[in-house]
């Protein structure tokens, strides 16, 4: 029969693997969308713009970008589940909440790259219209 102490160390253990897990599908979805927006920007590659107006570079830079914020939510939701398996101190919870103003300002700034605009900000619509 299980005790609580080693129940608990094994809880733990489970939740770092977890981490661990959704760590390495946080770098998985990196690496395989840069991939993915290289092969899309290759096969595509072609003076002309594309049906929306944008040229391959930018396309490839968009995607690129995307890719890169889906991977720092993950990477995010990872440090998250780790810090929750690991004993909770001031020290654990300050490095998670540095490592999530990091990398919140890191998406940010992605989004301004490929939007051209902060994510609190809202979308222009035809007519000059905000949408909010």
């Amino acid at each position: 029969m299980l005790d609580f102490e080693t129940l608990t160390h094994k809880v733990e253990n489970m939740l770092e693997m977890i981490g661990v897990g959704i760590d390495v599908l946080g770098v998985c979805v990196i690496c395989i969308g840069i991939v993915g927006a290289f092969w899309k920007y290759f096969r595509s590659k072609a003076p002309a713009p594309s049906q929306h107006g944008a040229s391959p570079y930018r396309v490839l830079k968009i995607d690129i970008g995307l890719v890169l914020l889906l991977g720092l939510e993950v990477l995010v939701a990872a440090d998250i589940v780790k810090t929750v398996a690991v004993e909770l101190t001031f020290n654990t919870m300050g490095v998670l909440g540095l490592l999530v103003i990091i990398r919140t300002f890191l998406s940010w700034a992605l989004v301004l790259e490929i939007e051209g605009r902060w994510p609190w900000q809202g979308e222009e619509q035809k007519g000059g219209v905000k949408e909010v």
